[in-house]
């Protein structure tokens, strides 16, 4: 079939992207290559299951841990030791030991604290955002900050200490990227424009929150048999990293498979030109629900493990780069995690979830073939000077900690030397909860870019003030990166020349 066939099937399915896009030799076809049909759809073609390795052990630890869970919480729950399982333990301990009902309400509070601060962030989703952003941002640091002084008050040196590092690191970092927050919180409003248009979205965060909820009544139920259990503190802490880990898992694959839902009904706005359009697909949302649940489920677990962390440490090693200076032993060891780190960005980034909510790949290819497509075509360069998803990672923090302090106080007056537990572990269900409401603005996001670096002229149609301003930013970016290499070059030429030069 011919390119000018090709260009006439924009009203096609996920599988069927206009092959007006296909400047620079890119080509958004769908991943086994099917073409459009004469009268301008495709019909869509089968998708194969992904990443299935991942998908069997997500389905393992799910079922294994739930079993683990009840255990751990029945042997407390109305009567100590029930199962007979503190014969196993350090009971060194046991005059201190609890109930689980003791402790399991203190996770109830953060459950309804984390629901609720996620609630309100999408009800305010349309009118307050930009301003709830730059809320996130200049709070966090204050935040962090008494946080480390009451750890000191209540004798918890490590955890003050801790938390003073965070604060520092916080502010270190909001200053560093200072300059970049005008464009990231344009960003921001626009992705938010365009999730508030679109009210399926809102109901899929609202409903992936509540099954998270449900998911979490387990999970506490057993890390309040935990907490009140006769073991040591050094046993009790260690089991509830093992749960917390677990838990980080659980919640960062509901919040990607919000991503990949919410993604491809985004991209087909964008490639549609509207919601409204004559050309977009039936039920477009019951389609993507459909993907992500069960062909992509396996690469949105495996892509889980890793991407959050990675991203973490991109933007702090970012953001340390830009203020280091002229100090040439420190700018090398930096350097080199940047390298690592840009490296690993390459297999593990979020845009990847577009990629998979759109051709149905495989993790590692879609995150490969994202991040090419970024560099051929230098947008890269403008997502490294945005910021917005390190903002909306503040704010997630931020409601962690709302809902961890609110735990941890209550705690306070239960049984003190349980409030670290409780509060840090409630502070990772506030995070995950305020984290799926959050997701849907990154998810527009990345959407914007995918399509940008796909085809410019798709933000055009959407929203041309928009368009103009991110070509403006990304020409500058360019020309940025232009003078840079320039200078370096200029500069290791100088010293070549230094050092071979013969003596006078």
């Amino acid at each position: 079939m011919s390119d000018a066939q090709s260009a006439s099937s924009s009203d096609a399915d996920f599988a069927s992207i206009p092959a007006t896009q296909q400047n620079g030799g890119r080509s958004p076809i769908s991943d086994d290559g099917s073409q459009t049909l004469s009268h301008g759809r495709t019909p869509e073609p089968s998708r194969h299951w992904r990443d299935v390795f991942w998908l069997g052990i997500f389905t393992v630890h799910l079922v294994g841990l739930g079993f683990l869970l009840a255990i751990l919480g029945l042997n407390r729950f109305k009567k100590a030791d029930r199962l007979n399982i503190d014969k196993y333990t350090n009971r060194i301990l046991e005059n201190q030991a609890g109930l689980t009902e003791t402790y399991w309400p203190l996770y109830a509070v953060a459950g309804g604290v984390g629901t609720i601060l996620g609630w309100i962030w999408l009800s305010l989703l349309g009118s307050r955002a930009n301003q709830m952003m730059k809320v996130s941002v200049h709070i966090l640091t204050t935040y962090l900050a008494v946080i480390s002084v009451l750890c000191f008050w209540g004798d918890q040196v490590f955890w003050g200490i801790a938390f003073a590092i965070a604060a520092s690191l916080q502010f270190l970092y909001v200053v560093s990227v200072i300059d970049r927050l005008p464009f990231s919180l344009l960003v921001l409003q626009k992705a938010v424009k365009m999730a508030w248009s679109l009210p399926e979205v809102m109901r899929v965060a609202y409903a992936f929150m509540v099954i998270m909820l449900l998911w979490m009544v387990i999970w506490s139920f057993g890390a309040a048999g935990v907490v009140a259990s006769s073991m040591g503190d050094g046993g009790r802490r260690w089991l509830l990293v093992v749960l917390s880990v677990s838990l980080f898992w659980t919640g960062a694959v509901l919040c990607n498979t919000v991503h990949v839902i919410v993604s491809g009904i985004f991209f087909l706005v964008l490639i549609h030109g509207g919601r409204e359009a004559a050309s977009m697909p039936p039920k477009p949302l019951a389609k993507s629900l459909k993907h992500a649940m069960t062909t992509s489920f396996g690469s949105i677990c495996y892509g889980s493990l890793f991407t959050a962390a990675i991203r973490t440490l991109r933007w702090e090693i970012r953001g340390l780069r830009s203020k280091i200076g002229n100090n040439e032993c420190l700018l090398c060891c930096v350097d080199f995690l940047f390298h690592l780190v840009e490296t690993l960005v390459r297999f593990f980034n979020k845009y990847a979830y577009v990629q998979i909510a759109v051709y149905g790949k495989s993790f590692n290819r879609s995150a490969r073939d994202a991040w090419e497509l970024f560099q051929s075509t230098g947008v890269e360069a403008l997502i490294a000077y945005d910021c917005s998803g390190a903002v909306l990672l503040m704010g997630t923090i931020l409601g962690g900690l709302i809902t961890g302090t609110c735990s941890g106080t209550w705690a306070w007056f239960k049984s003190s030397d349980r409030v670290i537990m409780v509060g840090s572990t409630a502070m990772l269900m506030g995070m995950i909860l305020v984290g799926l409401s959050m997701v849907v603005v990154e998810s527009a996001v990345t959407s914007i870019y995918i399509c940008y670096a796909e085809d410019p002229l798709l933000i055009n149609r959407w929203d041309a003030e928009f368009f103009n301003q991110m070509s403006e930013a990304l020409h500058q970016r360019l020309q940025h990166r232009s003078a840079r290499a320039r200078e370096v070059l200029t500069h290791n030429r100088t010293d070549f020349q230094t050092h071979d030069s013969p003596p006078v």
